[in-house]
């Protein structure tokens, strides 16, 4: 008398219902996500410049490409405008998370960043008093980042660098290398962090490039060994034109199996003015 008595199996138009519901919700979740990926590519593609500064002598260009695995996308960016003074300004970086709030986030250092750079013609004050802007706003994210002042006249190169990977060069002459600047925490850390300047000279005509780690490295793939490959690449085509450069360094991205979203910034360099 007191057993219970087996729960009544589900009849087929029950089964129906709920698998049409489940569907009908994985659905939605899906066109939401999808629409987050739409935003957040928009959002990437409209904060990024329309076109890069140049001069006589001085090429550039700028790629970029985004990982499209779930919301892999909106943390990379690049900037470059020309300052007050005359000198051109080059920005590269990497916003952390990759989905609208990470676009959103870059927008916020790009404008930042041009603001202060306006004001200031010392990239490390440049860099540290935008550090400190994003550390007020308490957004809780952080982002690396790479910022070059450079005279188009004398070729002075003034560089600062917060957390972000190295930069890469090749003259016409076979020198190359990785730049091995000390930098500073990456931005909106912590606040009054330092950032030292680089100072170097492009004499020789050549090729000065910044990445993100997209480029250079992957899940197997070290990052030294992506600078080494890129290295090598830019060394190879250094008589290439900007765009040119610009493509092949972005493909080097395909050898790390990278999940990450992926950019390129090239400075192409002819002699300096005056100079044989």
């Amino acid at each position: 008398m007191n057993r219970r008595r087996p729960p009544r199996s589900a009849s087929a138009e029950e089964l129906l219902t709920t698998l049409q519901q489940l569907t009908s919700r994985a659905r939605r979740e899906v066109e939401l996500h999808q629409a987050r990926v739409e935003l957040a590519e928009v959002l990437q593609r409209e904060m990024l410049p329309a076109a890069l500064p140049a001069r006589p002598g001085l090429q550039t260009a700028a790629r970029y490409t985004p990982a499209r695995s779930g919301l892999d996308i909106g943390g990379d960016w690049y900037d470059g405008f020309v300052l007050p003074d005359g000198a051109l300004a080059f920005a590269i970086g990497d916003v952390q998370g990759h989905d609208v709030e990470a676009a959103a986030f870059m927008g916020q250092v790009r404008i930042a960043m041009r603001a202060i750079a306006a004001t200031s013609a010392d990239p490390g004050e440049v860099v540290g008093r935008t550090n400190d802007l994003l550390v007020s706003v308490g957004s809780g994210l952080f982002a690396t980042c790479t910022f070059v002042r450079l005279d188009p006249d004398s070729r002075e190169l003034h560089s600062a660098r917060a957390g972000h990977v190295a930069a890469v060069w090749a003259t016409a002459d076979g020198r190359s290398g990785v730049t091995g600047d000390e930098g500073g925490l990456p931005l909106g850390i912590q606040a009054g962090e330092h950032y030292p300047v680089t100072r170097r000279r492009l004499t020789a005509p050549g090729a000065f490039v910044l990445v993100t780690d997209g480029v250079v490295e992957g899940p197997s793939f070290p990052i030294d060994q992506g600078l080494d490959a890129v290295t090598r690449l830019v060394l190879e085509r250094v008589g290439a034109d900007a765009d040119e450069l610009a493509d092949v360094v972005l493909r080097a991205a395909e050898q790390t199996g990278h999940q990450d979203d992926a950019a390129v910034l090239v400075v192409r360099h002819g002699a300096v003015p005056g100079r044989e």
